[in-house]
């Protein structure tokens, strides 16, 4: 289950994908790493804590709010990248704060992030209050090993495949700010569809 998030992209990953692009492949793994284990470890907290208090139609509501976050995002990404060169937006510290920040809520209010915890992580949290934490530990440390392990191997694969063609790797950067779009786009089409 971890593989499968890793792989599939969110807004942080296509951030780093824009960080390697530019060549700062520490930022990138700090960013594949930092903001998921504050955001995974506040939702087990909270899970661990309010599961019998929390909405279970909650993922359709943050939806909305994470697909106009990304929209913002990367609309934000593209306006600021037709006005500046590559070696500008290099430089640019406070764009790349800002992009986390905004990527990380957008990750915190995507539809399956909460549908993750509802569905899947709150009933083994429940089961590990009844046989014990030491129980379910093995379920959680397989998905941190198995998403942050495919995250910074699929972001290692699409720099790597950039890297092959230099015609790829300059417009590596426009295509990870589309596909945030896109993935923009795509949480306000589920957010619209999901009946919990």
């Amino acid at each position: 289950m971890g593989i499968v998030g890793g792989l599939v992209p969110s807004p942080l990953h296509l951030i780093a994908l824009a960080q390697v692009a530019l060549g700062r492949w520490p930022r990138a793994i700090g960013i594949i790493l930092g903001p998921p284990l504050i955001i995974d470890g506040a939702l087990l907290a909270a899970t661990l804590f309010f599961y019998s208090y929390i909405p279970h139609g909650i993922a359709h509501y943050v939806a909305y709010v994470g697909g106009v976050t990304l929209l913002s995002l990367a609309s934000y990404a593209l306006l600021q990248m037709r006005s500046k060169s590559q070696e500008e937006l290099a430089a640019s510290t406070p764009l790349t704060l800002a992009s986390v920040t905004a990527a990380s809520l957008a990750e915190l209010s995507a539809p399956g992030t909460w549908i993750y915890w509802m569905t899947v992580a709150g009933p083994i949290l429940a089961e590990g209050r009844v046989v014990g934490y030491w129980h379910v530990v093995p379920f959680f440390a397989g998905g941190l090993i198995g998403y942050y392990g495919a995250a910074v191997l699929s972001v290692w694969l699409l720099a790597w495949g950039a890297s092959l063609h230099r015609h790829f790797r300059r417009y590596l950067f426009l295509a990870a700010n589309i596909l945030l779009l896109v993935l923009g786009i795509s949480y306000l089409i589920r957010a619209a569809g999901i009946r919990l």
